[in-house]
């Protein structure tokens, strides 16, 4: 029953509290911590997120007004600015990065027979990085350019319910391309990245690992065409060649043979050149899951819109990550309270029902079934296609 539960306390359900004592114990978080734990730490800025409060100062006030509520939602500690703000700067941000990694792997699972496009048997991934900028006297650490300071969020997107699959956070400055060091890879998945990620070494990683990759060929690529493949010039496919690369360095990085797809965008009237190392799929199938590359920038665009990631509450490396990393927690248990409560509403439309109503003691379903989110002014009709599944 939910009677006399709060909207947030329900939400709170689909939070892994076991996982999240876990997470606390694995980094020592509440090493001498009385009274304001992890979890009240993360109800906080959690809260933040879905009521889009600008500043600790606001959380707090907000917070402040609902105090006969706060313990029913689940707060136990008094919430106070000055210790929110150094629970910000001292607790470890890797437990909540932890505690979102799980979020990921309930999201995935739930998500996992979703359409997206394209129908083929395989995981696909797009891969891609947003850049979030700082100042750069508040965030020294932060480097990205002379006068500038950034933090950069890699993020691997399963395409199968726009789900981060995993996301890095970095300063400004690191590359793309370094992220395909440390990125795990999955047997059998297809990881679509745009040419930012051509080095022919990183890229071999997924040959090794019996993986696939499609990306657009860079236009100074030295190569010798091996084979040339029957085409069906009405499916905007103008070439698909066998071929290997003969750069000195490039032969040697990958030195087996790629497939190299030329492809007519009828949109753009664009010459597009794909090159990857699956040579199962129709030539047109790659040039459309290359299409789907283009849900990660959507994901980027729809996270800045809707969650508090472009301004951060502390100034330190661990209260930005701590704050970046809750926000994906946010995002990722709306998504799966979604999905579980076979929700018809777009995640758009959820979050902005919990955003006005989180004190509220509704049924959770029945609540979000039966308000209807206004969209803001301005906002494209098609940016909430994304999550409409």
């Amino acid at each position: 029953m939910n009677e006399g539960r709060t909207i947030l306390s329900q939400l709170l359900d689909y939070l892994p509290r076991t996982v999240f004592r876990e997470c606390v114990a694995r980094y020592n978080g509440e090493k001498g911590v009385k009274g304001f734990s992890c979890f009240d730490q993360w109800l906080c800025l959690a809260y933040g997120q879905l009521a889009g409060r600008m500043s600790l100062r606001d959380i707090v006030t907000c917070l402040i007004a609902f105090d006969e509520k706060l313990y029913h939602a689940g707060f136990r500690g008094r919430v106070v600015r000055s210790t929110l703000m150094h629970a910000n700067e001292k607790r470890s941000w890797k437990i909540y990065r932890d505690l979102a990694q799980e979020l990921i792997r309930m999201a995935r699972d739930l998500y996992a027979d979703d359409a997206f496009g394209v129908d083929i048997e395989n995981t696909a991934y797009a891969l891609d990085s947003t850049t979030i900028d700082l100042c750069l006297n508040l965030f020294p650490w932060a480097h990205f350019r002379r006068s500038k300071a950034a933090v950069k969020m890699h993020t691997l997107l399963d395409l199968r319910g726009n789900i981060p699959a995993e996301v890095i956070v970095t300063h400004g400055k690191i590359g793309d391309v370094v992220v395909l060091d440390d990125l795990p890879i999955e047997a059998g998945a297809i990881y679509i990245m745009d040419r930012a990620y051509v080095d022919f070494r990183r890229l071999y990683r997924f040959e090794i690992h019996k993986a696939f990759f499609i990306t657009r060929a860079k236009t100074n690529m030295v190569y010798r065409r091996v084979e040339s493949h029957k085409i069906d010039s009405e499916t905007g496919v103008r070439s698909d060649q066998t071929i290997r690369l003969s750069g000195v360095n490039a032969e040697k990085n990958y030195p087996t043979t790629l497939r190299r797809v030329r492809f007519h965008d009828e949109k753009t009237g664009k010459i597009l050149v794909f090159l990857t190392n699956n040579f199962l799929l129709p030539a047109h199938i790659i040039a459309a899951l290359y299409k789907q590359r283009w849900q990660v920038e959507l994901f980027f665009k729809w996270i800045k819109q809707h969650l508090h990631i472009k301004s951060f509450y502390g100034t330190s490396e661990n209260a930005v990550k701590t704050q970046i990393w809750i926000a994906l927690s946010v995002y990722l248990l709306a998504a799966i309270a979604k999905k579980s409560l076979r929700l018809e509403k777009s995640l758009y439309e959820v979050l902005q029902i919990l955003s006005v109503s989180l004190f509220e003691k509704e049924n959770l379903y029945q609540w979000v079934s039966k308000n209807n989110a206004q969209k803001p002014r301005g906002t494209p009709a098609n940016q909430l296609n994304l999550f409409d599944n």
